[in-house]
Order: structure tokens, then sequence, then C-alpha cells
């Protein structure tokens, strides 16, 4: 009796999405141009390819855009005034309730000014 044959369970929990650097494009390009009528297909299964990864290269390559991307996220050139606001925004908050303290303290003393002028009339 033969025994059950089961795929292995243990799978990538995600797979990783292939990059590819510029010269990697430059150099499967050149050898894509290269290429005689039939061959552009077995090169494609040779790299793992598909057709439309080389004509999207090309078409940047066209319009010089083939080149290496900085990864991560964009600097903000903005961060700076951003922290110098948001530092005179906090100052300017405690400025306002230190004045609204001193106010509310003056409006108290002139009721209380106002009662001891009623009582000695």
């Amino acid at each position: 009796m033969l025994k059950p044959v089961y795929a292995n369970p243990e799978t990538l929990a995600k797979p990783e999405r292939r990059r590819f650097n510029a010269e990697y494009k430059h150099r499967i390009l050149a050898e894509a141009d290269a290429c005689q009528h039939g061959e552009l297909g077995a090169l494609l299964r040779r790299e793992g390819l598909y057709y439309g990864q080389i004509i999207q290269w090309r078409k940047e390559r066209e319009q010089g855009r083939l080149v290496n991307k900085p990864r991560g996220a964009k600097a903000n050139p903005h961060q700076a005034d951003m922290k110098r606001l948001r530092a005179e925004n906090e100052r300017l908050q405690r400025k306002l309730a230190r004045a609204e303290l001193i106010i509310e303290a003056q409006k108290k003393l002139s009721r209380l000014l106002d009662s001891l002028k009623d009582e000695s009339l």
C-alpha cells in the first residue's frame, strides 16, 4: 500500500516582491535588444521576467527615468519651519493663558474695589 505524499506545510508568510536596480534593468534590456527572433522568450524564462516588464523598462529608458530611486520616505522640506512654528504656538498659548489669568484677577480686584467703594459711601 502506498503512503500519501503531502506538500510541505511550511510556506512563507508573505512572499517578498522582487526589486530590480537600474544596472540590472540596463543589462537585461541590452540582452533583450541583442536577441534574435525567438530568443527573447528564453531570456525571460531564464530571468523569471515578464514581457510587460521589458516594455515598461524600455519606456522608462526612452524617457530617461531608468535610474536607481532612493528608498524610504522623502524628507519634508518644511520640517524646520513646522518645528519652529509649533514652538512659537506653544509659547504664545502659554502667554495667552497667563494674560487670561491676569485679566481674571483684574476683574476680581475691580469688583472688590467697587464693593469697598460702595461700602464707604
